[in-house]
């Protein structure tokens, strides 16, 4: 299917590039057509050169059960979309003298813990403060991601932790947490709800008529879209609770996002000096310049710059894209969870930005599987094995039924497509792994390229799991900035991480005293022990969650 897709879409493009006489409208009805089915879900789209509206469409279904139409009036939830507007209304404060973006943050939320590191109101905007993610402290401490997940929630379990990822300025890690916190800093220092503030201070203004921050999952927003997701047996619902916001839940339509992105113009709502902050990107302790500013990605599109950011929850997808040297804007927003809005966006500034972009050498059309067994298989065997990627992530890859398997840590197995014998993709995704062959023949690492950054993955030395007595590993254990307890018992012979709200989640040992799991809010646990080597605990990582303390009971 997805195959098809590709092709499909190649070749419209191609065709319409050719004939050179289809309209914009018509060429974007083929795009679509080739990424959505009307049955399964929506899409709105609008484009706009500042103030004016060039396109603006809906296609497919708000809400397949009751087969309601998708319009660029349909209001979407837009998930991390959101974080622009949240840093937006900070830079507003600061610009008033209200808040400044050096204040220790705990001026504003005292109940926060001390960790030794003074955290400022800049590190959470730019994602740098080493505080931990919320949604994977949430998952970790038993919440499901579709159960109501409440503002004061978020608030108590942030204010439990004790420890960082790092120090703060000294990483960029995407943390959803700042963002809470912000939208919590706006509401404490004007006294209102950040619902509210927003509402009045942004929406309003600049006639965002069908814009709110949806901070109630009990309140009814007419002409909402609602998420699905595709699976074997056809449509699914994929339920969204949420009723916390800063983060992500900004409810809005395509079109009220074309107004947004005109008043980085026109400035109806703030002025030069709050626009140029919204550019400003964050800075490491070691100097380094990241390309996020402000709810924001810095980046370029076949050479011209772009301002933009995608968002995903449940089943909801969105981006938006700014040019703002040429002041075109295009948002694309979707209910379906296999849908790739960025895609779509950049398919759609060819057409419109056709004159401002750089001319790219076309891609050959990526190899499909069948290319795959053009590599042989004692090369492909040379491939396999287990690599560290970083600190929590183990990618194994692995030969099975003449398809090359890479799976990482708590994540699905997808098959890599080779593209020369070195070099393989993974397709529908912008990323390649290339295995780096030393003079001697042999492959100790592969890098990672991806969205413009590099890594480097060392070859692990193998471990042979017989060697464990799993049995020394097994027990209840307890985490006080949680409140929540896992049971470690086996079965048969696998170790099973047990909680009372998730299913069971499968251990496999890595390393003496280390495990992967195939649950993606628990990817790593490392074992700790006392002066007699019993096991005295263990600590959880997960990404955006490192080292959280899990302490055995009744030793």
């Amino acid at each position: 299917m997805k195959k098809s897709f590709l092709v499909g879409l190649a070749l419209i493009f191609i065709t319409c590039v050719a004939c050179g006489q289809a309209t914009p409208e018509k060429q974007i009805d083929q795009l679509v057509s080739a990424m959505l089915q009307p049955a399964n879900g929506g899409v709105a789209i609008a484009v706009a050169k500042q103030d004016k509206i060039l396109f603006s469409k809906g296609y497919g279904s708000a809400n397949p059960e009751y087969d309601i139409a998708c319009s660029p009036k349909t209001i979407f939830h837009v998930a991390s979309v959101s974080k622009q507007f949240t840093a937006f209304a900070i830079a507003l404060l600061a610009d008033q003298g209200k808040i400044s973006l050096d204040d220790d943050i705990r001026k504003y939320l005292p109940e926060l813990h001390d960790f030794g590191h003074k955290i400022i109101i800049r590190h959470l905007v730019h994602h740098t403060s080493g505080l931990r993610d919320q949604w994977n402290l949430l998952a970790l401490a038993g919440w499901r991601l579709d159960d109501v997940i409440t503002r004061n929630q978020v608030l108590r379990l942030i204010s439990h932790q004790e420890e960082l990822n790092f120090k703060p300025g000294d990483e960029f890690s995407y943390c959803n947490t700042g963002y809470t916190l912000m939208g919590e800093i706006v509401s404490r220092v004007s006294g209102k709800t950040f619902s509210e503030w927003c509402s009045e201070n942004i929406f309003k203004p600049l006639q965002m008529n069908n814009t709110l921050f949806y901070d109630d999952h009990e309140k009814i927003v007419k002409g909402r879209a609602y998420s699905f997701q595709e699976s074997p047996g056809g449509l699914k619902k994929s339920v969204l609770s949420y009723a916390n916001a800063g983060a992500t839940s900004l409810f809005t339509t395509a079109e009220d996002l074309t107004k947004w992105s005109n008043n980085f113009y026109t400035m109806k709502v703030g002025n030069a000096k709050v626009m140029k902050q919204m550019e400003g990107r964050g800075i490491l302790n070691k100097g380094d310049t990241i390309s996020y500013a402000f709810g924001q990605d810095i980046s370029k599109y076949r050479g011209v710059k772009t301002v933009s950011h995608s968002g995903g929850d449940a089943g909801y997808r969105s981006y938006l894209l700014r040019f703002p040297e040429q002041k075109y804007s295009i948002v694309v927003l979707s209910n379906l969870a296999s849908f790739n809005p960025a895609k779509l966006a950049n398919n759609i500034a060819d057409i419109y930005l056709k004159g401002y972009l750089k001319e790219e050498p076309i891609k050959k059309e990526e190899k499909t599987q069948a290319s795959v067994s053009k590599v042989s298989e004692a090369l492909l065997k040379l491939y396999e094995g287990q690599y560290q990627l970083n600190n929590e992530m183990i990618v194994s890859f692995k030969l099975d039924g003449g398809k090359f398997i890479a799976q990482a840590t708590g994540q699905l197995p997808v098959t890599l497509l080779a593209s020369s014998d070195t070099e393989f993709l993974i397709e529908g995704m912008d990323l390649k792994i290339v295995f780096n062959k030393e003079s001697d023949n042999t492959v100790n690492q592969f890098t990672l390229y991806q969205g413009g950054h590099t890594i480097v993955a060392p070859r692990m030395k193998p471990f042979d799991v017989r060697s464990v007595d799993l049995k020394m590993f097994t027990g209840t254990f307890y985490s006080p900035e949680l409140q929540t307890s896992y049971t470690l018992a086996l079965s048969g012979d696998t170790l099973i991480a047990n909680h009372i709200r998730h299913e069971p989640a499968k251990m496999t040992a890595v390393a003496n005293d280390s495990f992967a799991t195939d649950a993606w809010f628990m990817s790593k646990i490392e074992f700790t022990r006392n002066e007699k080597s019993e096991i005295t605990g263990f600590k959880v990582s997960s990404g955006r969650v490192k080292n959280v303390k899990f302490f055995k009971k009744e030793l």
